[in-house]
């Protein structure tokens, strides 16, 4: 029975563990996170999965400690597996399983490597994206890919409805590649790095509106942070809203004045660059939900400026 060390956190972690038990492998110890209080909890607990099958769960503050790779060392796994853990794990550490350490990443490797990757994918307009099972290397997202597989993401997806599609397909890469990886049959795959792309973490204010874009990476924007993520948000009349949902509108109507909202008829049209211009369908003011004619309401009747945070 092959044995195996899990890293794992979120809606990945829970689906690729409940994964390795399926295929019967023996896991020793599950290494997770804290629960951050100031975080929207909105996915599945894998110390939780752990629990329920009598794993031991531990959550250090940083893994890559002499201390706690002893600890990896003693166990002398087979296999490491990280299903969105989110600290980097040193090569000290991974070299403590003996038939090699994986990564599944929410993308289609080489693109995208680095952090949140869905919600970078859908900003910058892809229309699929997927998910790589790959060799972990101390260089982020870098190592020779076991398997993959792609998902689409629509035109008004938003980030938490496709990282459900990218968590199914995690679960089918593993399910896929875990027998040969089992017996030593694994075929492993060289990424070329330089064919592909690299982001970093986002924090909130990378979600305020620029409104001289166009509407099109505006609504791309609104959707790749959108609740549970914290949002895009803009001010009108002094007040910080969120912009949660969106909808582009015909290229056949045009305007001259980016930066504005046109509030007439009930309905909310939020002027971009290029003379584009986006349906604003629901928003959040000070933590409640406005639809888009509780937001004509709350606004007024005119063309209102829109400006960033102060």
């Amino acid at each position: 029975m092959a044995t195996a060390v899990v890293f794992g956190y979120h809606n990945v972690g829970v689906s690729c563990l409940r994964g390795l038990l399926a295929h019967g492998v023996d896991v020793q110890l599950v290494v997770t996170h804290t629960d951050n209080p100031t975080e929207t909890i909105w996915f599945d607990s894998v110390a939780k999965v752990a629990s329920e099958n009598s794993i031991p769960v531990v959550t250090p503050e940083d893994p890559n400690t002499d201390e706690f790779i002893a600890r990896l060392s003693a166990l002398s796994p087979d296999f490491i597996f990280s299903f969105y853990y989110r600290n980097m794990l040193n090569s000290a550490l991974l070299a403590t399983a003996k038939r090699g350490a994986f990564n599944m990443h929410g993308s289609l490797l080489p693109k995208y490597r680095g952090r949140v990757p869905i919600n970078w994918a859908i900003i910058k307009g892809e229309t699929e994206t997927g998910a790589t099972l790959h060799e972990m290397v101390e260089k982020p997202d870098a190592g020779r890919i076991v398997g993959q597989q792609a998902v689409p993401i629509g035109p008004d997806e938003t980030a938490r409805e496709v990282f459900a599609k990218v968590t199914a397909a995690a679960a089918a890469v593993l399910d896929g590649s875990l027998p040969n990886l089992i017996k030593g049959e694994a075929t492993l795959t060289p990424q070329n790095l330089a064919a592909g792309s690299y982001f970093g973490g986002r924090k909130p204010s990378d979600g305020v509106i620029d409104w001289h874009a166009t509407a099109e990476n505006i609504h791309n924007l609104v959707r790749g942070v959108a609740p549970p993520y914290p949002g895009a948000t803009t001010q009108i009349r002094g007040e910080t809203i969120k912009i949660t949902k969106t909808k582009r509108m015909p290229a056949v109507f045009s305007h001259s004045n980016p930066a504005h909202l046109n509030v007439a008829n009930d309905k909310v049209i939020a002027l971009c660059g290029s003379g584009t211009m986006l349906r604003v369908l629901e928003a959040e003011i000070d933590g409640q939900p406005y639809n888009e004619l509780m937001l004509a309401a709350w606004i007024g009747t005119g063309i209102h400026a829109m400006t960033a945070q102060p």
